[in-house]
């Protein structure tokens, strides 16, 4: 028995309207200060108003955002008392909100205590309602929450299927503003939720046509949005149609790989994320085709399956290669470095790091579902592979 989690979801260009119809008294926006003083928080209070709320705007999310940030959230919700919590803004911001709406329901209960086998009880005091201004983390559709431990420098995989969002509003007019570099990341987030979710082993016959779509929209209009990005004229009709096809891929990568798993590739960028302090789609992006080419020696099966349905021509048993230089042919196309020490990273401070790295993805959640589970050895050596840029043949 299988369970498929998703919020109403309203999208297309427009869709930021339905929040006129809102019912409701007082609305917590959780968000970060960038969004405030662009004006992109305040396209949304103007429709809450509109629907008669009052508002109160907390702005402190920070990137990967800590345990002490949603303790804060929590407790501006416990003092404001919103009908509506309202997430604003791409992965952190979503996944804040949801931690602390679980916080101000269950007063109880510790961020790093939020987990699938309790029950919550939520929606006594309030609902959530997402808002995604970035095509990438699908954080708006899925119930898993992303926390960092700041003191341990790691992140915690957290959630619950009672803390997806009431209501998930995908307008590509929120993500119409992306530079290139954030473009870039969090378009290579939600291909890796696409992949990802495809071929690990708790997939299913929901999610892959999800994550299928998905991926293959992602690459063919990714290099486009990331044009876009960089355009005197971003509102060319291609290009605006290239961001919204991101936008909805980005959902529907998320509601795939959140109703199955991720992989390998989640399960290391999250560690190697969290330590050097790479955006999360750079990280997860990175490492995908190194997983890739690694997964493929011994379970080749979903790859091949991938790989024949999105149309990429493979030498005979030559699938996961195949699909791993297409991605970075991808990555390239968009500026996105090709191996760790491409991303910046001293060789000196990634040596001294290794065996956190290996240990903390070693026992990642993610990890859980990898259609082929590296050993700690076999983990140690896709990373070092990784950050020389050399292909994993083992």
């Amino acid at each position: 028995m299988w369970h498929f989690v998703s919020p109403n979801i309203v999208f297309g260009e427009g869709a930021l309207n339905s929040l006129e119809e809102l019912i409701g008294k007082r609305a917590l926006i959780i968000t970060d200060n960038n969004l405030v003083q662009i004006g992109i928080a305040e396209q949304v209070t103007s429709y809450l108003i509109k629907a008669g709320f009052d508002i109160q705007v907390f702005d402190e999310v920070e990137p990967d955002p800590t345990t002490q940030t949603v303790i804060k959230g929590a407790a501006a919700a416990s003092e404001f008392k919103p009908d509506w919590i309202v997430g604003l803004g791409g992965g952190s911001p979503l996944d804040a909100a949801k931690a602390a709406w679980v916080l101000y329901e269950r007063p109880d209960l510790q961020p790093a205590e939020i987990n699938p086998f309790i029950k919550l009880g939520l929606r006594e005091k309030s609902r959530l309602i997402t808002i995604p201004t970035t095509s990438g983390t699908g954080a708006e559709v899925t119930w898993g929450i992303v926390l960092t431990d700041a003191e341990n420098q790691r992140k915690m995989g957290l959630g619950n299927r009672e803390n997806a969002a009431d209501i998930a509003i995908v307008d590509p007019v929120m993500a119409a503003g992306m530079p290139p570099r954030l473009t870039a990341d969090t378009g290579m987030d939600a291909l890796t939720h696409a992949i990802e979710g495809f071929i690990c082993t708790w997939h299913t016959d929901i999610t892959d046509g999800l994550c299928l779509n998905a991926a293959r929209d992602i690459l063919k209009y990714l290099p486009r949005a990331y044009e876009a990005s960089q355009s005197d004229n971003p509102d060319q009709d291609h290009y605006k149609k290239a961001r919204e096809k991101m936008h909805n891929a980005a959902s529907c990568a998320g509601l795939g790989f959140g109703n199955a798993m991720a992989s390998i590739a989640h399960a290391m960028g999250h560690t190697l994320g969290s330590i050097f302090h790479l955006p999360h789609g750079r990280a997860v992006g990175l490492l995908l085709p190194y997983t890739i080419e690694f997964t493929a020696q011994e379970a080749p099966q979903r790859i091949n399956k991938l790989t024949a349905a999105l149309g990429i021509q493979t030498p005979e048993g030559k699938a996961g290669p195949a699909l791993a230089s297409h991605i970075r042919e991808i990555s390239r196309a968009i500026g996105l470095p090709g191996n760790i020490a491409d991303a910046g990273i001293e060789e000196s401070e990634f040596v001294s790091q290794l065996d956190k790295l290996v240990d903390d993805a070693f026992n990642d959640t993610q990890m859980i579902t990898a259609a082929r589970t590296p050993s700690f050895e076999e983990l140690e050596h896709i990373f070092k592979a990784a950050y020389h840029g050399q292909p994993v043949d083992f």
